[in-house]
């Protein structure tokens, strides 16, 4: 489980550049990297919970 919490956490860091460059330079490839940095942390997040889950049992 702490792989997959380092994995969010990378994505989340690239999401956030991506964001930023969108919205402060106005650069759209910068968008579309963050809509999908955004879809992989969703699905990431789907099994982190799965994951917290079973460990609580």
């Amino acid at each position: 489980m702490k792989e997959l919490v380092e994995k969010i956490n990378a994505e989340i860091a690239e999401f956030v550049k991506n964001a930023e460059a969108q919205v402060v330079k106005g650069n759209k490839a910068a968008g579309a990297r963050a809509r999908k940095a955004a879809l992989e942390i969703m699905k990431d997040m789907k099994d982190f919970r799965k994951a917290s889950v079973e460990a609580s049992k």
